[in-house]
């Protein structure tokens, strides 16, 4: 079938990979605008825009897929499908009628759970311990159409959103393959989502990932793991942000008793105080340095006795 592969993070890049492997022909990538970003500020592209482009496939990447002119050129491309993962832009009904097969979404995932932006980050932060991938076919609604197929995926006790969202990608890939070729033998059908098990997944801004201490150890541990990579978890100690690494929880502290956000250094080891029990430091990156353990940044700021992390 003739595609027109819609997608920008690097997520979406080993989808376009396995349906230029298919027997599909992807004859064009709908991706969103080149984006500013790092300290210059310079104009970057999309992972999905560059990947199209080292294939020689043309890249339509309109302000908002509501455009004429780009409604007009999908017209002209007659895609019979159109498969979607994490555009990020809502796609209008006019674009969505085009396709005679209609936009296939990969959703990161079990539908209907986990409904919007950041699914993954979602599912880590909840303590889920089983996740996955859905395909469906797009509509008006927020992420409500009906079910082509799913995969699961384990949730690990160490993964972060990152690591979570890298596998699923991976495996997210063959089942929207496996979706295109059965919508083109008519093996799948879609099935109406579920009216019960709905649950939101907003997309996560910085304010979200500063970390809660006065929280249980556990939930501390999730939050930080969720906001891993993206938006990154951070704290104010002494009134600088300083990001937070994945922190480990269990069992291993001896010291005095912790307030939520005290510290505790020694010389191998950063622990602190939750609304439970302590949680050691991993890694740290204080504002406007590179990561470093954070045994070596609590040496280099001289971290006493009675100091702690705060939100403000």
């Amino acid at each position: 079938m003739r595609l027109v592969f819609a997608g920008t993070p690097q997520a979406a890049v080993p989808s376009l990979d396995a349906l230029l492997a298919s027997s599909h022909e992807v004859v064009a990538v709908l991706t969103r605008p080149d984006a500013r970003a790092g300290r210059g500020r310079s104009l970057v592209q999309s992972p999905v825009r560059r990947r199209a482009q080292e294939e020689g496939i043309e890249v339509l990447a309109p302000e908002h897929p509501r455009d004429p002119d780009f409604l007009e050129r999908l017209r002209q491309l007659r895609p019979e499908v159109c498969p979607v993962v994490a555009y990020g832009a809502l796609v209008p009904p006019a674009a969505l009628a085009i396709p005679a097969h209609g936009w296939v979404n990969l959703h990161f995932s079990l539908l209907p759970a986990w409904r919007g932006a950041a699914p993954v980050q979602h599912a880590v932060m909840a303590g889920d311990e089983v996740t996955g991938a859905t395909t469906f076919r797009l509509e008006a609604g927020l992420d409500t159409g009906p079910v082509y197929g799913m995969m699961t995926e384990q949730v690990r006790p160490m993964d972060t959103a990152g690591d979570l969202l890298e596998r699923l990608a991976v495996g997210g890939a063959g089942l929207l393959a496996a979706t295109i070729d059965g919508i083109e033998d008519g093996s799948v059908q879609p099935v109406p989502q579920p009216v019960e098990g709905v649950s939101f997944a907003p997309k996560l801004g910085v304010a979200d990932a500063a970390v809660r201490w006065d929280r249980p150890a556990t939930a501390v541990d999730r939050q930080v793991r969720g906001c891993t990579p993206s938006p990154g978890a951070w704290s104010v100690f002494r009134g600088e942000r300083v990001k937070i690494g994945p922190v480990r929880t269990g069992e291993g502290y001896a010291g005095p008793r912790l307030a939520p956000g005290e510290l505790a250094a020694g010389k191998r080891e950063v622990w602190v105080g939750t609304g439970s029990v302590p949680v050691l430091l991993t890694d740290v990156r204080p504002h406007g340095k590179k990561e470093m353990p954070a045994a070596a940044w609590a040496r280099g700021v001289r971290v006493e006795a009675g100091d702690r992390f705060s939100d403000e």
